[in-house]
Order: structure tokens, then sequence, then C-alpha cells
């Protein structure tokens, strides 16, 4: 959730000069791009956000504090609820074995979190959502980490929304209703998040791919199909995140008001575009400006530190979000993509990052651009759709017309994303071995959301109801995580009870 914050609350005086700072960030920034000389190494990186669950039942384990105080190690970090773990990962390369290295750092660091939550009676979780939650675990204020920053957001979403925060998903039967006093929900929502180091006369190619590419992507890797209680969407993180930080009343929504966390409304001609639209069209949510954070002005190498506008970035939650980093002698430029949910395994996960990257690095390349080829509304249509029916969805896509995720990945998106790898100077083995996995999982259909869905089917075709089916496929789900083998070879119990 980013940088400890201050304050809690704040003042109309502060939030008057914090908007005439974000102002005066903003102007600096368009011209300091125009300029300024950035590092340009190609490097990629990871956030793993995880999830604590009781070892015994399977429930969610309000330990983080407790684990991370084991952990002692500074790659670790709170996330917003008191059931996270987020572990940061060294900054690798696409190059020779840089993705089989990825793979092994995310198996150390999910050892490492497991052995100290199982000082603590619970388990780590890799998983979009922790198929365990209840409505119960959202009341009061256990839920939460500690942390003003954590407090601050609370209340400027909801003081901004006036109203409790509703959530409204489809699924099976009705669907999931629920309404909460605070942003709970948002908890719930663990994920993947895949950094690539751009610069600044590629980022909008580099967004505009991401972009194109963010529906069969979240098809590939889905794996959150349950929350509270209910099968929802295969990726139910996307809507529960979009509603649980939406500072929109309902008629705002109505008039067109976008949410924070959100797609986008179309194609871009320079990084400049993303960030003048998260001023121009977002009021700020924590108005710390420099002043009170205590911040230079500029860093050692004289690039401009824009607290209040790089503050600003990290409360407008885009699926692809760009970051600006001074650094400390060169800044640079990333590309966060924020819309894989974490899990299943770190080979599916490193798979996932193989797709990402060696699409991005063939998209970007291309003499006539995808996104040039299909309107943004198709790009965002595929995304939702593929969030909701994973590989299953039918969507539309140039030059094919409608086609099933599962067929574009297999005839298209995986072949290309393996020659982009490999035009990056990727190791044979680790194409080889990433190709297969994504091959499989595709041609299978089976990714994380589509085992959680299977097994809970046929434990209650077993006789369970759906909690202990939850639990039961919770605590299955961590067999596999422990075996180490991508979700596509993971077997599902029998629908009855001989094997």
């Amino acid at each position: 959730m980013g940088r400890e914050i201050g304050s809690t609350e704040y003042t109309r005086g502060q939030r008057t000069h914090y908007r005439h700072e974000l102002r005066r960030n903003l102007d600096i920034f368009e011209s300091f791009l125009d300029t300024a000389e950035f590092v340009d190494e190609g490097t990629i990186g990871v956030e793993l956000e995880m999830n604590l669950a009781a070892e015994d039942s399977m429930a969610p384990a309000l330990k983080a504090a407790e684990v991370l105080g084991t952990i002692d190690d500074e790659d670790f970090v709170h996330e917003i609820g008191a059931f996270n773990v987020e572990a940061n990962l060294p900054v690798t390369v696409p190059q020779g074995i840089g993705l089989l290295d990825l793979e092994d750092s995310l198996g150390d660091r999910i050892d490492t979190a497991d052995a100290a939550a199982r000082e603590h009676g619970a388990r780590i979780l890799p998983i979009g959502h922790l198929p365990t939650i209840t409505e119960d675990l959202f009341e009061g204020e256990a839920w939460r980490a500690e942390g003003a920053r954590y407090k601050a957001l609370e209340s400027s979403v909801l003081q901004a929304r006036g109203e409790e925060i509703q959530l409204q998903i489809s699924g099976e039967g009705r669907g999931l209703s629920a309404t909460f006093d605070s942003i709970a929900p948002e908890s719930a929502c663990t994920s993947f998040q895949l950094h690539l180091q751009v610069p600044p006369e590629q980022f909008a190619a580099a967004w505009n791919a991401a972009q194109a590419v963010a529906g069969p992507q979240v098809a590939l890797a889905a794996n959150s199909p349950f929350l509270l209680g209910k099968r929802l969407w295969h990726e139910t993180r996307i809507p529960t995140f979009v509603q649980a930080l939406d500072t929109r009343p309902p008629e705002y929504a109505t008039q067109g008001v976008q949410p924070r966390v959100w797609f986008g409304e179309r194609w871009i001609t320079s990084m400049f575009d993303l960030f003048e639209e998260n001023v121009r069209l977002f009021p700020a949510l924590i108005p710390e400006s420099r002043q009170m954070a205590e911040e230079p002005l500029l860093t050692e190498g004289s690039s401009p530190r824009l607290h209040e506008l790089m503050l600003h970035n990290g409360t407008v939650w885009r699926w692809n979000r760009p970051i600006y980093d001074p650094g400390t002698s060169l800044p640079h430029l990333r590309l966060e993509n924020r819309l894989l949910p974490s899990g299943p395994t770190p080979a599916d996960m490193a798979a996932n990052a193989a797709f990402f990257y060696g699409l991005m690095h063939s998209l970007v390349h291309e003499r006539r651009p995808l996104w040039s080829r299909m309107s943004f509304e198709q790009a965002s249509d595929a995304f939702q759709q593929c969030a909701r029916w994973g590989l299953e969805a039918r969507i539309r896509w140039p030059r094919v017309g409608r086609i099933r995720a599962a067929d574009l990945l297999l005839d298209q998106l995986i072949p290309q994303a393996m020659e982009g790898l490999r035009d990056l100077g990727a190791a044979g083995e680790a194409v080889e071995r990433y190709e297969r996995i994504l091959i499989a999982r595709a041609r299978t259909g089976r990714n994380g959301a589509r085992w959680q869905i299977d097994t809970v089917t046929s434990l209650e075709l077993r006789g369970m109801d759906r909690p202990q089916a939850l639990a039961e496929m919770t605590r299955l789900y961590r067999e596999g995580v422990d075996s180490g083998a991508p979700v596509h070879e993971w077997a599902v119990p029998a629908r009855s009870g001989r094997a």
C-alpha cells in the first residue's frame, strides 16, 4: 500500500496547499520528462502479496505482525490486512536465466514466510482471495494492520463516499450483495505485481500494449473465484478491488465519474498523459505535503522527488500503473502491472511473468501496434469478460473476430510471448519450461480458479456444505503449493467417497 504517513486527518488549508503543490509537481514533471536522462536497464521486479490462514481450520489468521517479527527481514512488509504479508523480490532481468532465478526467489520467499507462520500456528497462502474469509472477519477493526496510512486511506474513502461500502458482484444464485462500514474487503485482494523498467520514449507503447492484452493475461492467471462463501467471477479480485475503494456515491457513478480503481478511458501518447489524468480527474485522498512529510525537494542526483504527485499517484489504482522513481543518481520509470492474483505456485507465477514480459517485448516492437487495430473499449470489455469467465471467456480480437480466450492464447499470444522471450535473450531452458506450463494450462483450461471451482464442486457432491468444502479446498490448495507442481497438474478429489 506504499510508504507510511504522519497524519490521518487534514485541515481545509492543508488540502488547498496540497492541491497547489500537486499542480506545481505536474508542471515540473512535464518539463523534467522532456530533458532528463533516465536509467534504461530493462530490469524487472516483483511484489508478492500473501494470506495467513490458521493451520487447523484454514480460517484467516490475524498474525501478520507476529509473523513479520519472526521473519525480521526488510523484504517482508505489512499490507492493509492483519492477515496479509507482502514480499519484495530482488530486481532481475528477463535475459538468460533471470526468470528461472525469479521462480527460485518466489519459492524462497514463500518458504521463509510459511516457516515463520507455522511458528504462530498459521500457514502462508499465495492466492487471490483467501476462500475461508467470512463477513464476521470485517467487523470492528481487528482485520486492519497498524499504520496511519491505512487509517487515513479508509477515512478519506468513506468521507468522500459519504455512506457504506457496498459489494454487488454477479455469480451463483443472486451473486454477492453485502455492505461494510469500512474498506475491509480490499484486504481480501492479494496480488502478484510485475514491474518493468521502461525508457520515457517507449512508455506509451508499453502501457498501451499492457492494456490491450490485460484480458487474456487475467484469463490465463485467474485464481480468485470465491469470496464470502460465494462462487463469483473467475478473478473476483477485479470487481472487489474496484468496489471496496470506490469513493463515488451511486449518483456520481451514474454521472460518469470514474472510479479510483479503473482500467482507463483511452490509449496514451506519453507517460505524462496518465499523471495529468490522475490530477485532473481525482481529488486528493491523502493530502500530505512535502513539508508535512519532511521530504527534500531534490535527490542527491538533483532529480525532483515530486512528493505530492507520487503520493497522489499511489491513490489512483490503475491496473497498469505508471511509476516515477527519482533514484539516487539517475531516475527511472516503471510500468507496474497490478491485475494478476497471487499464486498458485512459484512455477505458475514465473510462467505468468514470462508470458507478460515476453509478450510486452514483442508487442512494443511490432511494426503495426496491436492497439492501433482495436478500440480502447474493446480492450476494456475483454478485460471484464476474462475476469468474469476466465479461460472460457469469449472476446473480440483484431483479425480474428470473436474467439475463446484459451484458443487465442494457444493460437497466438503464448507463441508470440515465447518468441518475445527468445528475442530478449532468455535462456532456452527457461522459454521451454514456461511455454510448456502455459500451453498445458490453456489447453486443459485449468488455472487456479478452475481448480478451486472443480474441487469445491467435487467436495460438495461428496456431502460437504459450502464452508466445509472451502476449508478443505484451502487445505488441499496449500498441499498443492507444497508440491511445487504447476496448478494444471493438481488432482481434483473424486466426486464420490471412492477413489
